[in-house]
């Protein structure tokens, strides 16, 4: 439908997983996709494989100086930056009694402070463009709601959320559109590696916390990425410059607000 058409947008994390299907979905409306990811390697063969006007960028959004040099290669690459999603996410689990502070610094560094200066350079160059723009922010279920296990991840969520309610406030008045997408379960190496942690936190056979998470979907499934690829369109096209600080759910129904 082409209504990212002339778009040139930046997606953190997307060489594999979510990030990969939002690319994949952005250039077929027509938008130029920088593959950002830690793995420059995995970037560029994503960006190779999806092809057209993908071209890949080496991210890492726990340094600022790696930040601020994303944002200039896609402006030297198209002229601009329009859209940027903030996917780039880690995940851990324990026992609270258990928790690390590496581990909380690893997830707070990416997860939180990662969203937050990468969401800020990327207004700066909107606002310097002067046209607007739109950010995308990755929340999660987890953010709407504590976990037994995943007390630091879900509470990084969380401020996400809490995040892109204050930015989306702020920047409206420079024409910048902030909002985030809140996904369920989605399939893939991602909750392949959460179900072998939890196999090991609750004694599970592999691949048990996974079926016993789908069986509880509404929907009856896991999502796939292509099931967030909608939203991620919308609330970067037109059609969705009167909404901003909000977080939808794409969820399969596990979570109403």
């Amino acid at each position: 439908m082409n209504r990212l058409a002339g778009k040139s947008a930046l997606i953190t994390g997307a060489a594999r997983g979510i990030g990969r299907g939002f690319a994949e979905a952005y250039l077929a409306e027509g938008a130029s996709v920088a593959v950002a990811d830690i793995d420059l390697d995995a970037a560029r063969k994503t960006a190779s494989e999806l092809g057209g006007a993908a071209y890949a960028v080496h991210i890492d959004v726990t340094r600022q100086d790696s930040i601020d040099a994303a944002i200039a290669a896609v402006v030297a690459q198209t002229g601009k930056l329009d859209i940027l999603i903030n996917n780039a996410a880690l995940f851990d689990a324990a026992e609270t009694v258990d928790i690390t502070r590496a581990s909380y610094d690893r997830l707070y560094a990416v997860n939180v402070a990662g969203t937050l200066f990468t969401m800020q350079a990327a207004a700066r160059q909107m606002i310097a463009q002067g046209h607007g723009g739109k950010i995308i922010n990755m929340a999660s279920q987890a953010g709407r709601r504590g976990e037994s296990l995943v007390l630091v991840y879900c509470s990084t969520k969380a401020a996400v959320i809490s995040m892109t309610q204050s930015a989306g406030l702020n920047l409206i008045k420079h024409g910048i559109n902030v909002n985030a997408i809140a996904p369920g379960v989605v399939d893939g190496a991602h909750w392949d590696h959460v179900d072998a942690m939890f196999a090991k936190l609750e004694g599970k056979v592999p691949g048990q916390k996974k079926a016993e998470v789908a069986a509880g979907v509404p929907a009856g499934r896991f999502a796939v990425p292509a099931d967030l690829a909608g939203m991620a369109i919308f609330l970067a096209s037109p059609e969705s410059d009167y909404i901003l600080s909000q977080t939808y759910n794409v969820d399969g129904g596990q979570w109403m607000s």
